[in-house]
């Protein structure tokens, strides 16, 4: 900091300067003011002139004033800065700030305001106060920072007699210049976004334009150097500049990511938790290292509002904000592939991500780990929200989640995680997070958990009723629901949540049947992103509300538009990259309602459909995106995954749906859950149709194929001899290369052949093969292509083989008498010869 010129009042009330100086700085008292024709400048002090000037009578002010308060000297701007001095003015202006924060006491002087005249009879006044308000004083560029910046400031009016401080005259000031009264409190103002300290200025002019964005620098601590001409847009655009770089480092263009909107969860009515935002603020913001937060507590209590309050208050003080969704880690990689695609749409060229490919979702989650690694990148922000489930010791479930994984390594960044396990250790914990207490009995009755209120509000909002009449609704409620749950009585935030929940429920019944209907259905899949086509193929002929809500997309939006009305039903738009139509997810306290509620009665029709629309909407591999698709559909068939192996859900006639399940799983990578379901789908194919069935078979060879994924070759071997001789059986010798199931498995023999190494074998299955395709389908079909492809592979290696040795030979022929006698019973049987 500059060298600061005071000026002390000697005893023969001589004013003069004290030598300047920058460390052992006394104690000084300064004066905020407007200017006016006459102020007294450097030069007139210097001369011993001024004193005839008007500007003259409040340094007198300040100088009696500063002596009352047992301080012997003060500071003026008029004429403690050389103005004509470039280089110290410069100084002096990006010192300002400081210079006033660090002041024992400030006076704020208001020239056009008066409080002795006819009819005033004192401080409160109101003919004075309307004059505070609309002083000149408060419409200054450069008294903003003379406000903000002092700890004591006392208002005085223009013949000297003190109106009040900052703090008796709060409520005035806030309302006169819409700044929040933590800020007037002394805030640190790195709290406040960039926007809001910007807009406490915007009402307020200044002579030069430029010093529109010079007034601000002390507002965000900021240095750097005057260009008077360069123009107040170009003035403001260097300021904006020199404050990311502040906030995000010199390289911050080069790592600055958008956030996506679309990740986000959907705002509830929140009301925002100073204190906790200010520890977290305090926490994750300016650190040379890692700094990480952990908010743990129930459900519903606000940790996820919290975590978006927090972003969107300090988003632009981060280069990249990253949502993941880490409810499971399916989802988990997911995200990391949402913010994939997110980072290349700002940077296509960026080399550590150019090239990967996303439907590879460990590289991808490498990757990204890997750019957020880089040296430079260290100014981002993670939210890890809903991990719920962290694979720690004692945990049994398979489906929890290690986030070690899925932290980066490097010791930068900031990252806050969301989590109702008490078992996380990670960083800094907020245990029990619990809302600020509110004054009304509503609030307090619904112990100020924040997804109560949220529905409380939004049912209030639709439905003519009074506050009391919403009270004896909840009370009733919660009566009921102690007398239809008991077990649920001893957990308050249950008490809250299913209380607020159930009214509305009833409300809506009333209302719109589907959507109620809608509602318990839900239980049967998982709460995140259930969408209108996943619905549509129910197929349900017993269900005639579930074909009406999916009629057409407009029955079923009016349906769920009436939920999301009420609070209970987001939209969930960062699914909707993975398919054409947007899906919509629910709480994890209001799932749990679902099931233990509003199913407390186990539906097994529901349940079975629910099975049946998971189920059908598994596409095959020839269907455009349909790995993303798997990918949208992989978290509601673990959830049917878990009916089936938690409640026993009946499963009889609906083996299709287990052999989807269990090629949907295969396809994901989930080896160990497809073998599951395959192994499921068979045993109940087999007993409800036989073990030669087509559609038995069907499975027998999708089970072979997970073999053969699984390394286990002799087990995949058995089952496709097992598909076959079924298949010879059910279609003849004669008609099985006429039919695709069995050129299915023909085609797997031969691939399983040649892997082992057994290439005559292998020829003679790809010939079989391609034969069939090509009177079924036409010589030009992918299918043909493969094995096209195949067989002339295998010719090349053959030819490759005579060009060798004379060993050669015997490499090629069938090493064991029964290999010989396989050989020729397929040539046989395929007439190959």
């Amino acid at each position: 900091m500059p060298p600061i010129r005071l000026l002390q009042c000697k005893s023969d009330g001589e004013i003069i300067f004290r030598e300047p100086t920058t460390s052992d700085v006394p104690a000084y008292a300064i004066l905020s003011h407007t200017w006016g024709k006459e102020e007294v400048s450097f030069q007139d002090m210097e001369a011993g002139e001024g004193m005839s000037k008007a500007g003259w009578k409040k340094i007198q002010f300040c100088a009696k004033q500063a002596a009352a308060d047992g301080l012997k000297y003060f500071w003026v701007d008029t004429c403690c800065i050389d103005k004509k001095n470039a280089v110290e003015l410069s100084a002096a202006i990006n010192s300002m700030f400081r210079w006033y924060h660090k002041a024992t006491r400030c006076y704020v002087y208001l020239s056009d305001v008066l409080i002795h005249g006819e009819g005033q009879n004192g401080h409160t006044n109101p003919i004075w106060e309307a004059a505070f308000t609309k002083s000149r004083w408060f419409t200054r560029g450069w008294t903003l920072q003379e406000l903000i910046a002092p700890e004591y400031i006392d208002f005085f009016s223009s013949e000297g007699e003190r109106l009040g401080n900052k703090l008796s005259l709060e409520a005035l000031i806030h309302s006169v210049t819409g700044i929040a009264r933590n800020a007037l409190r002394n805030e640190p103002l790195t709290t406040f976004s960039i926007d809001e300290r910007m807009s406490w200025a915007e009402r307020r002019n200044t002579t030069l334009e430029e010093d529109k964005a010079y007034c601000l620098l002390g507002i965000f601590d900021i240095s750097m150097s005057l260009i008077y001409g360069e123009g107040g847009e170009k003035a403001v655009r260097r300021l904006r500049h020199e404050i990311h770089i502040s906030y995000k480092g010199t390289d911050y263009n080069q790592f600055s990511v958008g956030i996506d909107l679309s990740t986000l969860p959907q705002s509830v009515q929140f009301v925002a938790r100073s204190n906790e935002l200010a520890e977290m603020h305090r926490i994750l913001y300016n650190r040379s290292t890692r700094s990480m937060v952990v908010l743990h507590g129930l459900g519903g209590i606000g940790k996820t509002q919290l975590a978006l309050t927090y972003t969107m208050r300090h988003e632009e003080k981060y280069t990249a904000i990253l949502w993941l969704n880490a409810n499971d880690e399916d989802s988990l990689k997911l995200s990391f592939r949402a913010v994939a695609q997110q980072i290349l749409r700002y940077h296509p060229s960026i080399s550590v991500l150019n090239g990967v490919d996303l439907d590879d979702l460990n590289q991808v989650v490498y990757m990204v780990k890997a750019w957020l690694d880089l040296q430079k990148n260290a100014h981002w922000l993670i939210i890890y929200d809903n991990y719920d489930n962290p694979r720690i010791r004692g945990n049994t479930d398979s489906s929890a989640v290690d986030i070690r994984q899925f932290l980066p390594v490097s010791n930068h960044g900031s990252i806050i995680i969301t989590t109702r396990s008490a078992q996380v250790s990670q960083g800094h914990r907020r245990k029990d997070i619990v809302e600020e207490p509110a004054a009304t009995e509503l609030v307090k009755e619904l112990d100020g958990l924040p997804l109560a209120l949220s529905t409380a509000g939004a049912y209030l909002e639709h439905v003519t009723t009074s506050f009391s009449e919403y009270l004896q609704l909840y009370r009733a409620s919660w009566l009921k629901l102690q007398q239809t749950s008991p077990h649920l009585s001893s957990y308050g935030e249950d008490r809250s949540l299913f209380s607020t929940w159930q009214i509305t429920f009833d409300r809506i019944k009333q209302q719109n049947a589907k959507s109620a209907k809608l509602l318990k259905l839900w239980a049967y899949f998982d709460r995140q992103d259930v969408w209108f086509e996943l619905l549509r193929h129910s197929n349900s002929s017993d269900e005639e509300w579930l074909r009406e809500l999916t009629e057409d997309k407009l029955s079923f939006n009016e349906a769920v538009r009436l939920l999301q009305d009420y609070g209970l039903v987001d939209a969930d738009l960062s699914f909707q990259q993975l398919s054409d139509s947007g899906g919509y997810s629910v709480h994890s306290c209001m799932h749990s309602w679902m099931v233990f509620v509003l199913n407390k009665e186990w539906d097994k029709k529901l349940a079975r459909v629910a099975l049946s629309c998971v189920a059908s909407m598994v596409p095959g591999t020839h269907i455009d995106s349909w790995w993303l698709l798997q990918r949208r559909l992989l978290q509601h068939a673990t959830r049917q995954a878990q009916l089936i192996e938690g409640v026993g859900l009946d499963v009889k006639d609906l083996e299709w749906a287990l052999d989807r399940f269990g090629y949907l799983y295969a396809n994901q990578g989930k080896l160990a859950e497809a073998e599951a379901m395959y192994t499921r789908a068979l045993q109940g194919t087999e007993e409800a149709l036989g073990s030669k069935h087509t559609l038995t078979l069907g499975t027998v060879n999708n089970l072979g194929l997970l073999y053969v994924d699984q390394g286990k070759l002799a087990e995949a071997e058995a089952m496709y001899t097992r598909a076959l001789q079924g298949y010879e059986e059910a279609f003849g010798p004669e008609h099985i290369s006429l039919r695709l199931p069995a050129l299915s498995t023909i085609f797997a023999f031969g691939d399983l052949f040649s892997r082992t190494d057994r290439k005559d074998l292998a020829k003679v299955m790809y010939s079989q093969a391609l034969s069939g395709y090509t009177a079924i389908q036409g010589p030009s079909s992918k299918w043909c292509r493969q094995l096209e492809d195949r067989l002339q592979a295998l010719q090349s290696e053959s030819a490759k083989l005579k060009a060798g040795q004379d060993q050669s030979t015997e490499i090629r022929a069938p090493k064991s008498r029964s290999l010989k006698q396989k050989l020729y019973k397929l040539e046989r049987r395929f007439k190959v010869g």
